[in-house]
């Protein structure tokens, strides 16, 4: 028997609608925002659909963590 116990890494993935994206400039705040969270591993922006994609360590980020960073970068997120 291990003397520490495995760590199930187990990777969250949520696709959230924002509307108010439109541009590349968008794209890049979200991604940088949202992407400089610890346990975030990737964020995918999707300016033609008004997504965004994030994979992400629900021990380490939660969800609410993420849709507000989302909302201080002036975004309306839903999801």
């Amino acid at each position: 028997m291990p003397d520490h116990p495995e760590r199930n890494d187990v990777t969250t993935q949520k696709t959230l609608q924002v509307p108010e994206v439109h541009c590349d400039h968008c794209k890049t705040s979200l991604e940088s925002a949202v992407g400089a969270l610890n346990g975030v591993s990737t964020v995918e922006v999707d300016v033609p659909n008004a997504t965004i994609e994030v994979d992400y360590d629900n021990d380490a980020v939660s969800l609410d963590t993420i849709k507000t960073t989302i909302e201080e970068q002036g975004y309306a997120v839903f999801g």
